[in-house]
């Protein structure tokens, strides 16, 4: 059986079909880990999807037809695999079609991921994602900045909003730790969905949690860091810019506990 599904509206996309779509960069789009036919924060790539294409087209897909794409693909995969569901609209960009146009949903799945074990370390610059609530396809300045951090002996790359404040990585939710609290950066940054897995959890648990600004002079005082996204609830950080920090490993272990206590469930 395949790893590798490209299903446009829940079935198998055509060359035709895909052309359009491989010269434009007006969509958005989620990604999740599927694991024994199931996923993690149904919900929450649901509602992501939803809002996304209400804010770029006016219009969304119904839950109920998204969740029986999703499901067309698992089935047609591994019980192991990777998932992006892209929204787009058969408009295509640079054109002013409203709402009368439906939008679309392309799924491709492939080999299941896990991400690096870390600890890594982030080189920063100041970069600020337009609509950065959004998880938006064609941002060139994220692969731009990430392959000048490993040009520069970095593992990746962590942006600075125009106030000094950290915001996320190239693929990244940033979270911090100060020995009691986990520390989420007060800034415009796109809420990722194993993020919100994470928050939830950790409330369940009991787990002190603050949203503050962090700025590269605070990190001295900070007891970790990591990254987090669709691959996994933790990779530490042991280093952001020129400042080292703590190992930390009973934060990583937190932040994995509280993604384990997520129910999983099929599309």
């Amino acid at each position: 059986m395949s790893s590798f599904v490209v299903q446009r509206n829940g079935r198998a996309a055509t060359a035709e079909e895909l052309a359009p779509l491989a010269f434009a960069g007006y969509a958005h789009f989620t990604a999740m880990q599927v694991r024994g036919g199931r996923v993690r924060g149904l919900d929450l790539h649901l509602a992501r999807l939803r809002a996304a294409s209400a804010e770029m087209f006016g219009r969304a897909p119904a839950d109920d037809r998204v969740r029986s794409w999703l499901r067309a693909a698992v089935e047609a995969g591994p019980a192991d695999l990777s998932l992006t569901a892209t929204v787009y609209s058969p408009a295509g960009e640079f054109t002013a079609a409203g709402e009368a146009v439906e939008p679309e949903v392309l799924v491709r799945t492939g080999p299941a991921a896990t991400g690096p074990e870390g600890p890594l370390t982030l080189a920063t610059y100041e970069h600020e994602r337009f609509l950065p609530g959004v998880k938006h396809v064609g941002e060139v300045a994220k692969t731009y900045l990430l392959r000048r951090a490993v040009a520069e002996g970095y593992d990746d790359a962590a942006f600075t909003d125009r106030r000094g404040r950290l915001t996320e990585g190239s693929i990244w939710n940033l979270a911090f730790w100060d020995g009691d609290t986990v520390i989420w950066p007060e800034a415009e940054v796109l809420g990722g969905v194993t993020m919100g897995i994470v928050r939830r959890q950790l409330d369940r648990l009991g787990v002190p949690q603050r949203v503050r600004a962090v700025t590269p002079a605070d990190l001295p005082e900070l007891a970790g860091a990591v990254v987090m996204n669709s691959w996994t609830p933790g990779v530490p950080v042991h280093r952001i810019g020129a400042v080292a920090l703590p190992a930390a490993p009973a934060f990583v272990d937190l932040l994995h506990r509280a993604y384990r206590e997520e129910p999983a469930t099929a599309p």
